[in-house]
């Protein structure tokens, strides 16, 4: 579990604190993005040519190639917060052309992001930019064939091998609901499928199927599972942050319903420090390289909400938020504490 040291500063007074992080260094970003982007593109190239060598060699670099792909990503996120240029114009535009290498429709996701945002841990607000959890009272009152459905959800197949797939080559495709509601979506899930659309092409016509097969698909898939994966241990720990509407605070859910993912350096590199996720979530205008700063100041920060990777793997288990205990429990301590199916 996370560790469960708390700050003697209140969420409001930690506001405060932050602004001073908040501003993009523009040579600094253009930097980050040269060190992602240049990586992102030799690889792809040395994958491409060893296809006339070894498919295994191909196949190892498309899926290492992912986690640059993750870094691509975590810097379209940081796009749609206003946290990478200072110029909203070319920032906007850097975003959409990186939702081309991430399948992702830029301003689609940022405006469900800006929800998750916004209602995060609020029990009254779910449904959109996060990963559907039930009470157990609203599990308790499902159907039997409803409790089915739920626990397929949560099983980690679901979760982290079919789901990441479907997520970003079909749902970002045809976002039905969003596509009802706002024109701007609209525009932006077809134009991206439309630039998707010539950039296969483009690979098809110079390379035949075996770039698609051996190059895209595997490094968007590896992709796509660890940012999945991260996006999950971010908020599912056993004593996140869950409230009714009248309850919630979303500064307070924000420090304590987001965790502090303890990675490697080679890994929180690559993943753009996103498991700071604490500090994100309080204050998403800081930019992602300038994150590791906030926890070197401020060792209440660097304490807090702390996930080890051994810790990480538990959270698989964790299914149900326990209103009674104030923490995610599992379908196995759900049935014994409280016993139904």
């Amino acid at each position: 579990m996370p560790n469960n040291y708390h700050s003697p500063r209140t969420s409001r007074e930690w506001l405060r604190i932050l602004a001073r992080y908040r501003e993009p260094s523009n040579r600094r970003s253009l930097f980050e993005l040269a060190a992602t982007l240049v990586p992102f593109v030799i690889l792809w190239a040395l994958a491409w040519i060893a296809l006339s060598v070894n498919w295994a060699l191909t196949l190892a670099l498309a899926m290492f190639n992912g986690l640059f792909l993750v870094r691509l990503f975590i810097i379209q996120h940081d796009c749609g917060h206003g946290a990478f240029l200072t110029n909203r114009g070319a920032q906007d535009w850097l975003g959409r052309l990186l939702g081309v290498l991430t399948l992702t429709p830029y301003a689609l996701w940022r405006r469900t992001h800006a929800i998750h945002h916004a209602h995060h841990g609020n029990l009254d607000q779910r449904g959109i930019g996060d990963v559907l959890t039930l009470t157990l009272d609203e599990y308790r009152a499902r159907s039997p064939s409803g409790r089915f459905r739920y626990r397929l959800y949560r099983h980690p197949v679901v979760l982290f091998v079919l789901g990441p797939s479907y997520l970003f080559f079909l749902q970002n495709r045809i976002p039905i609901g969003a596509m009802r509601s706002e024109r701007r979506s609209w525009m932006s899930t077809m134009g991206t499928n439309a630039s998707i659309g010539v950039m296969l092409g483009l690979i098809l016509w110079f390379g035949g199927f075996l770039p698609v097969l051996l190059i895209f698909l595997p490094t968007t898939i590896v992709a796509a599972t660890f940012g999945v994966w991260l996006f999950y241990v971010q908020h599912q720990f056993e004593e996140t942050h869950w409230y009714t509407g009248e309850n919630w605070q979303i500064h307070d859910a924000a420090l304590d319903g987001s965790s502090h993912y303890v990675l490697p350096q080679p890994l929180r590199w690559l993943s753009g420090n996103i498991g700071i996720h604490h500090v994100h979530h309080l204050y998403s205008r800081i930019p992602f390289y300038r994150l590791p700063d906030v926890i070197r100041d401020h060792r209440e920060l660097a304490e807090a909400q702390r996930l080890t990777i051994r810790e990480s793997f538990a959270g698989v288990n964790l299914h149900l938020w326990d209103a009674h205990q104030e923490k995610l429990i599992s379908f196995t301590e759900a049935r014994a504490r409280y016993q139904f199916d």
